[in-house]
């Protein structure tokens, strides 16, 4: 029989999948992709197989997340050594780490016909870390991948996108953004408002209910200075995180929750999940029991954080104001580039130096962080002072006080969007940067109402990014400021998705 070209290829990835998975001992095998990530889109791997094939046990395949690939399970990683000892037959897959659920979908539906082919026609459960939980649950309903899945498993996935994600196609960040790379399609499809429009599509379709979904949440971030830190101190405004993704995003409204644990991005990936989801690992597609409702467990947003951004030569200088009474603040300095000398001014002139550095693993992955940990700021004009040859940077200040609950940014609407202030706050003025598509609209009002309307015009389909930077007085004649960061979706009927 004469084998075609596809049947080559196809014999030699088998060939070589045979060699690469197959070790001489039980330990995790050393195949797959690297996770800088560099492993190959479309590809899929079969782990050991194990002493005792039990044909009532599915298969288990795992999905990466976002900046992955496949080998994460595996490497530094003790989660598929945990699924081989316990019995289970397994496959990897690798998908595009930086593409949307619309173009991993369709791979992931191929894949996972190829795989439950591979094994007989057997069931498969899908673990999947992160966005992989997006993309797997796009090819299970939009691309009808469901009848070779019978449940699938979700640890710590952005069901409802990240607010680090509206916060990469922020004014303020774009400079930095721009030369790390972080402005990519699955961070776009990540943003809040596409979420939200996409959560609209996919919880309204008839096939949503096809496979049962269980979900896992986290709620550590490290210590500070760890890689997540930055990120769990910037979600910490809107709720319990992992340092990635907050627990109320991790929720779907016909999923049922396993467990909220006190994991973080990375460790929820990990074999401590994994006795709680091994019941789940059944051919059968038994029914949640237990479903919980995301809108029930949103949270009153805080306002706690400052923006500053650009590009500098030699050195470059930043301000910023801190109110009286505020009892923590966090200072990053991120760049593309390590500073060995920055330092934070207070408005007294102290001095400090001992910046606490690591390396984003996330959003803005390859920047650098500088932090800095005040208790009990003094109140007013502070600023970084940074020097490098040449460098572009983020910063994020983060300050814990009674008035991040006192300013708002809601309403939004096909013509409008309103700024809210209340309590402490006397009066604030604000400045609007409306962005889509890299075009931005700039809105300003002085001396704003205590709900104040601007006029915008969201009619165009798309994502909008709109950063309010506010600045203002506290009753007590103090000054102040904030930024709030907020993404919407405006669909092709001018429905506007916040």
């Amino acid at each position: 029989m004469k084998i075609g070209e596809n049947g080559m290829r196809r014999l030699f990835m088998l060939m070589m999948v045979f060699w690469l998975v197959v070790p001489l001992n039980t330990q995790a095998g050393g195949f797959g992709g690297k996770d800088d990530p560099s492993g190959v889109p479309g590809q899929w791997y079969v782990g050991n197989t194990p002493a005792s094939v039990d044909p009532a046990k599915p298969v288990v395949v795992f999905v990466h997340g976002f900046n992955s690939s496949s080998n994460t399970w595996w490497e530094g990683n003790d989660m598929y050594n945990t699924a081989y000892q316990n019995g289970y037959q397994t496959a990897f897959i690798d998908v595009h780490p930086d593409k949307n659920m619309w173009t991993n979908g369709p791979i992931l539906k191929q894949k996972f016909e190829e795989i439950y082919r591979h094994f007989g026609n057997k069931k498969l459960v899908v673990v999947a870390h992160s966005k992989g939980g997006i993309d797997t649950q796009n090819a299970l309903v939009h691309q009808g991948a469901y009848p070779y899945v019978s449940n699938l498993i979700t640890l710590s996935s952005p069901h409802h996108g990240s607010q680090l994600a509206d916060l990469a196609y922020s004014s303020w960040t774009s400079w930095l953004t721009g030369i790390l790379g972080s402005q990519n399609d699955a961070t776009y499809s990540l943003q809040t408002g596409y979420m939200k429009n996409y959560r609209a599509q996919t919880d309204s379709h008839a096939n949503r209910l096809k496979n049962p979904i269980y979900t896992f949440g986290g709620t550590s971030w490290g210590s500070f200075g760890s890689s997540l830190y930055f990120g769990g101190v910037y979600l910490n405004s809107y709720g319990q995180n992992d340092g990635a993704v907050t627990v109320t995003s991790s929720r779907l409204p016909y999923g049922r929750e396993v467990r909220v644990g006190s994991w973080d991005h990375s460790t929820v990936k990990s074999s401590a999940t994994f006795n709680l989801f091994k019941p789940y690992l059944t051919t059968t597609q038994a029914l949640s029991t237990s479903k919980i409702s995301a809108l029930e467990a949103m949270q009153h947003e805080e306002s706690s954080s400052i923006y500053r951004g650009g590009e500098f030569t030699s050195s470059g200088v930043q301000e910023f104001t801190v109110e009286e009474s505020a009892a923590n603040m966090e200072v990053d300095w991120l760049s593309n580039q390590k500073m060995n000398d920055i330092e934070l001014v207070s408005p007294t002139g102290k001095v400090y130096k001992k910046a606490v550095r690591t390396i984003d693993e996330g959003v803005f992955k390859g920047a650098h962080h500088h932090m800095f940990q005040v208790s009990s700021p003094e109140a007013g004009k502070w600023k970084v002072q940074a020097k490098h040859k040449k460098a572009a940077y983020f910063l994020n200040v983060s300050v814990k006080s009674g008035l991040n609950d006192d300013i708002e940014l809601q309403n939004v609407t096909a013509s409008s969007v309103d700024v809210i202030h209340s309590g402490d706050v006397a009066k604030a003025d604000a400045t609007l940067n409306i962005k889509k598509n890299g075009k931005v609209v700039k809105k300003q009002q002085k001396d704003m109402k205590k709900n104040q309307q601007f006029n915008a015009a969201f009619a165009e389909e798309g994502v909008y990014n709109i950063t309010a930077d506010i600045k203002g007085q506290t009753k007590d004649g103090k000054p102040f400021e904030r930024t709030i960061v907020k993404s919407i979706y405006v669909d092709a009927k001018g429905k506007v998705f916040e």
